[in-house]
């Protein structure tokens, strides 16, 4: 799964991040986690080992954690961003007739 891809392929960049390349890297760093979370659960269903399901299970935890913590620091470089997810959030909720 590893793919190193831009902007650093496994090095650190030659030079400070500008505020809209953080959040890039912010909004990759997500996606990177989802994809770890569906690799570890992926792989916990294909087995009947009953300790490898129990690691993979936290270690897929752990990867739902650094969710959180990434979207903590892309609400507060992006603070109006909020906004946007709050809009889908409410219109998802009135699709499917749901209330918060």
């Amino acid at each position: 799964m590893p793919e190193f891809s831009q902007p650093f392929s496994g090095n650190k960049c030659e030079r400070k991040l500008d505020k809209n390349e953080l959040i890039r890297a912010v909004r990759f760093s997500i996606a990177s986690e989802f994809e770890a979370i569906q690799l570890y659960e992926q792989l916990r269903d294909s087995t009947e080992d009953e300790n490898a399901k129990k690691l993979l299970t936290e270690v897929a935890g752990d990867e739902k954690e650094h969710v959180g913590n990434f979207l903590r620091l892309l609400k507060e470089l992006c603070p109006d961003e909020k906004d946007f997810y709050k809009d889908g959030w409410e219109e998802a909720s009135e699709v499917m007739g749901l209330k918060d």
